[in-house]
């Protein structure tokens, strides 16, 4: 049997976040992000509910791209690393993959490229300043010139970039980078992609041609000090569990491993089925919120692999079996990813295998 952990994906939530980033994004078009599993949404579910509507899907790795064209999908779908090595490239041209090329050892597979197995559709990566990966501004003319010369190259060939702070929205950083992105690309034609969610928000300048949109797409913030919901976005993830104990504790008395926290007075404390072991973060401290039923209460004591401690003091009527949720509509992820020193993109990827995904068309 399962566990009473359950992750609740909303799949309206989805299509609803989908249509809100198209209309931000207009006249661009909208790759939507579906990488680490759909930032743990799950990449074959978060894809069948927005397949009538996504225009392109982006991913990190070959494989999900071969997962998305087995389950049946024929939108465009960029993979955002390119080719892992020269072998890859017979499996992208079979499946109709585009490719970001982003390094020297990439153009050399890629010269060895048949066109009789279709020409593969690439796109050029700069680095504008992030520094991970892309080509220098100054090698873009000549790694452009010679993908250019390939056969199996499709001659439309897509020019994309990364940037590092695109959320402040009042920084110089995004903007350099655009600058140097224009500056390095501005004898070529073919399609641009610039702008990821927060770009989408602050900086319209940067639309381009296609958008790279994740976060928003999963109701998640890309803005500090906001929600999902502040922006407009629905969250599309519900983590819950139910109470499996409640306990009288003294005053005095110390709670969980290591006794890091104590009762100040004669108090009701109740034990929910959730823990490190199903995705909920170790490092989420005392006073991180929780609602039981509709109330909210405070998580207390260390985050163990199963089970989690609450003080149950503004809730003397909580009883054994209530619903518990850990993040969702009324509690934003992003408050409790703040209460563990992290982002809400690591707690909605760091779900395991042992939760239960159900889906919900709210």
């Amino acid at each position: 049997m399962s566990r009473t952990t359950v992750a609740t994906i909303h799949l309206g939530a989805l299509r609803h976040n989908l249509a809100r980033l198209k209309a931000l994004a207009a006249p661009a078009k909208v790759m939507a992000v579906v990488k680490a599993d759909a930032y743990g949404h799950g990449l074959e579910r978060v894809a069948r509910a927005l397949d009538d509507e996504a225009e392109a899907f982006a991913v990190a790795a070959l494989g999900d791209g071969l997962r998305l064209r087995a389950a049946g999908h024929r939108q465009r779908i960029v993979v955002l690393s390119g080719p892992d090595n020269a072998s890859d490239l017979v499996e992208m041209q079979r499946l109709q993959l585009d490719a970001a090329i982003h390094h020297e050892a990439q153009l050399q597979w890629l010269a060895q490229a048949s066109p009789a197995r279709g020409r593969l559709r690439v796109w050029l990566k700069v680095d504008s300043g992030m520094h991970r990966l892309g080509f220098a501004p100054e090698r873009v003319t000549d790694v452009h010139a010679r993908l250019s010369a390939m056969p199996g190259i499709d001659p439309e060939i897509g020019l994309l970039t990364h940037f590092s702070e695109s959320e402040v929205f009042e920084g110089e950083q995004t903007a350099e980078q655009i600058a140097c992105f224009v500056e390095a690309t501005k004898t070529f034609s073919g399609p641009r992609s610039l702008s990821n969610s927060a770009a989408v928000l602050g900086w319209p300048d940067a639309r381009g041609d296609w958008v790279r949109t994740g976060g928003l797409l999963y109701g998640l913030s890309v803005v500090e000090g906001k929600s999902g919901a502040d922006l407009g976005f629905r969250p599309a993830m519900t983590l819950g569990t139910r109470l499996i104990a409640i306990n009288r504790i003294s005053k005095g008395e110390r709670i969980g491993y290591n006794g890091i926290w104590t009762c100040p007075e004669d108090m009701l404390v109740g034990v929910a089925a959730v823990g490190y072991g199903d995705g909920y973060p170790r490092s989420a401290a005392a006073g991180t919120p929780v609602l039981v039923g509709e109330q909210r209460v405070a998580l207390i004591g260390r985050v163990s692999m199963d089970l989690i401690t609450l003080d149950l003091r503004d809730a003397p009527q909580a009883k054994v079996g209530d619903r518990v949720t850990l993040w969702g509509p009324q509690l934003p992820v992003e408050i409790i990813a703040a209460q563990a020193g992290t982002i809400s993109y690591d707690l909605t990827c760091g779900m395991t295998r042992r939760v239960l995904f159900v889906e919900d068309e709210s």
